[in-house]
């Protein structure tokens, strides 16, 4: 795709974005997709040294953190971006939205890949934590402030800590690019509401015993 059409892309997706000029020289979704490019390229040739202090420079002026082995796809709009940490062996698909405080890590337990491959189309809301060599399927949306620790399918919506699919988006595609992240169930409120009528269940099910025998 190229910089220049990553920079379109950012510019299409973030209502705020008045030009392409803006995004090339303000935006630090773009500018640390510089640094990254140059870090990667180096990475893979075997200049280990030059590639971190590129993507250190990087962290210092942005405020976030690629390790210069992750792969990244085409179309990758990171949206504020502060906070942001994507580890050595994640890899990231095209046309994605990543949002401020996320992180694509490790566990601590794993050698080799210890982080997710995310697949083509993902949104991941903002402070989302998606740790270990997990796989996040296409299409699929990941809400604010979840931790994902499996898999998810494609196609689905998770939220939650851990997260869990809440949705399953059917034939919609391209999700990165709707950033409406408001209409998603809330978990917790969920099972609290599953709670509350399994313990009014229960009571209703005490008085009634209770009564047949008092009957007696």
């Amino acid at each position: 795709m190229g910089l220049w059409k990553d920079a379109k892309n950012i510019q299409k997706k973030d209502p705020a974005a008045r030009s392409v000029w803006e995004v090339v020289f303000l935006y630090p979704g773009f500018r640390i997709l510089v640094h990254h490019r140059l870090a990667h390229w180096l990475y893979l040739h075997r200049c280990f040294f030059l590639a971190r202090y590129v993507s250190q420079r990087g962290r210092h002026k942005t405020g976030i953190e690629i390790h210069p082995g992750a792969t990244i796809g085409e179309g990758l709009f990171i949206d504020h971006g502060m906070g942001i940490v994507i580890g050595e062996t994640a890899e990231i698909g095209n046309n994605c939205t990543i949002y401020h405080q996320v992180t694509l890590g490790g566990t601590g337990k794993d050698t080799g890949k210890r982080h997710p491959t995310i697949g083509d189309n993902v949104l991941i809301g903002a402070g989302a934590k998606i740790l270990g060599p997990v796989v996040v399927g296409n299409n699929t949306r990941i809400a604010a402030g979840s931790v994902v620790l499996r898999g998810l399918p494609a196609n689905v919506t998770a939220a939650g800590v851990p997260a869990i699919v809440v949705r399953v988006n059917g034939d919609k595609i391209v999700p990165s690019d709707d950033l409406n992240q408001q209409d998603i169930p809330d978990v917790v409120e969920a099972k609290l509401a599953a709670l509350e009528k399994r313990v009014t269940s229960m009571e209703f099910s005490t008085q009634h015993d209770g009564q047949s025998a008092s009957g007696l």
